[in-house]
């Protein structure tokens, strides 16, 4: 038999009864109790997330004396229980332009809110060349007949000609009456298709 093989070191066996166990619950924290401390109770403002650990007795002798705000002003207890009604986190009047402040304010405001972009991508020169071009283009405006006339094809403002040629092809297939078997009830809005592309095209948009 190789005692030295590795296969020993794998062996696991339970403990005699002789050996000390540890402990399956802590001990309480108040001094010469010996129960087990069962019971977590915060230990105090500056020491959030910390707790120590009572047994029943003494989490309740803790609790009936434990103050958070023990060792603040009036002032200072007023002022954190006007922070926690929004959760201590920071405010700004609501219409407010910080930009418009100034440039101090403006950088202080764009440090606490803006959005974190590592990789510079909304600082790249094709965004900002993009949202330029989006700020600067105008918005089309047609008179009242160029609008009804989209208006009988189905379309809206943002048409371009090769849209409008497109939807006057398939209207026009749609409503001639060859494609209804010689059937002519369709001819009005046929008529209307054709003096709308026509209005158009003479608006030069096709």
């Amino acid at each position: 038999m190789d005692l030295n093989s590795p296969f020993f070191d794998r062996i696991r066996i339970r403990p005699s009864c002789d050996e000390p166990r540890e402990a399956a619950e802590p001990v309480c924290d108040k001094i010469s109790c010996g129960l087990a401390g069962v019971h977590r109770a915060p230990k105090g403002r500056g020491r959030e997330g910390q707790f120590w650990r009572f047994c029943l007795a003494h989490v309740r002798e803790y609790n009936a004396s434990y103050n958070y705000f023990a060792g603040m002003s009036d002032d200072a207890v007023a002022a954190y229980q006007k922070d926690a009604v929004i959760g201590h986190r920071p405010t700004f009047p609501i219409g407010v332009n910080a930009a418009a402040k100034g440039p101090e304010d403006a950088q202080a405001f764009a440090r606490d809110w803006a959005y974190i972009d590592p990789l510079g991508v909304l600082r790249g020169e094709g965004f900002q060349k993009a949202k330029r071009a989006a700020a600067e283009a105008p918005k089309r405006r047609y008179s009242g007949v160029v609008q009804r006339a989209l208006d009988t094809l189905g379309l809206d403002e943002s048409a371009n000609a090769k849209a409008i040629k497109a939807q006057y092809k398939s209207l026009v297939k749609q409503f001639h009456p060859d494609a209804h078997g010689g059937d002519r009830s369709f001819e009005d809005r046929l008529r209307d298709i054709i003096r709308a592309h026509d209005t158009l095209k003479a608006a030069g948009l096709c």
